[in-house]
């Protein structure tokens, strides 16, 4: 892997991870017109991506990510006190959708289907639809209001997005918003979803902790990790932006013709 490359899939991560286009399924396009083959990219290569968007993720909503960590503390010392108790009810709601994210999700990494170019076009076709289709969802529920039945929902949905080519940003944040959430709290939940989820790809990523001295320039390791990183944190800033304008229905302009070539030339 050249040094132009590693930017650019820097760049595709930092990009695609936030903007609701499908990581996954950029990455397997993008590595396919590079002629990329999955064993000539470092599995370290693949971690220090995910640390980066991890940290994008916990830089932009440090003081949420603070407050749900420092009340979990008081909650271990018992401590609590009440106003502990709208970001308690969070923590307990992100465990509740993850333990249903990782059941679905490993479930469906068993069947390999970034092996599968047509999957991942027919998942960009599905993943503008949920976009169009968000634009008329969403309700008026804060923290106070979302329950078990929220979590469920959008825990089972982010599994479902480990399909290569469905947006997990994207189809997250159109179950939230359709289950009742309010704009603002159902892109603000989709992203602390994304924390356990992101951990949880580096956790599979290590358990190969062999294979990572695979002998790569640290300038190349470097490059991917600071453009993604910065053009992750721009991306999320956009993204918010937008959710809160409703307007995600935007980048459907561009999965649908996107989904359409794949399936015609890949």
């Amino acid at each position: 892997m050249s040094l132009w490359q590693s930017v650019f899939l820097g760049i595709l991560q930092g990009v695609s991870e936030f903007i609701p286009i499908s990581s996954s399924g950029h990455l397997v396009v993008a590595r396919a017109l590079m002629g990329l083959e999955l064993g000539e990219i470092p599995l370290l290569y693949d971690v220090i991506l995910h640390i980066a968007t991890l940290l994008v993720v916990v830089i932009f909503f440090r003081q949420r990510v603070l407050k749900i960590l420092a009340a979990v503390v008081r909650w271990v010392t018992r401590r609590t006190t009440t106003d502990d108790a709208v970001d308690l009810k969070l923590a307990w709601l992100v465990l509740v959708a993850t333990v249903i994210t990782v059941v679905i999700g490993l479930s469906i990494r068993q069947l390999d289907l970034h092996l599968y170019p047509a999957v991942v076009a027919v998942s960009f076709l599905v993943t503008a639809v949920l976009l169009i289709l968000a634009h008329f969802a969403g309700g008026t529920l804060d923290y106070n209001g979302i329950g078990i039945r929220h979590a469920l929902i959008v825990g089972a949905v982010q599994g479902v997005a480990v399909i290569p080519g469905i947006s997990r940003s994207g189809s997250t944040i159109w179950a939230a918003l359709s289950s009742g959430i309010s704009r603002e709290k159902a892109g603000e939940f989709s992203f602390l979803l994304s924390i356990p989820a992101i951990l949880g790809a580096l956790v599979l990523e290590l358990r190969h902790f062999g294979e990572l001295g695979t002998v790569v320039s640290p300038l190349i390791m470097a490059a991917g990790f600071v453009s993604s990183l910065v053009f992750g944190f721009l991306s999320l800033s956009l993204l918010v932006m937008l959710i809160r304008g409703g307007k995600l229905w935007v980048f459907s302009i561009y999965l649908i013709p996107l989904g359409i070539a794949a399936l015609i030339y890949m």
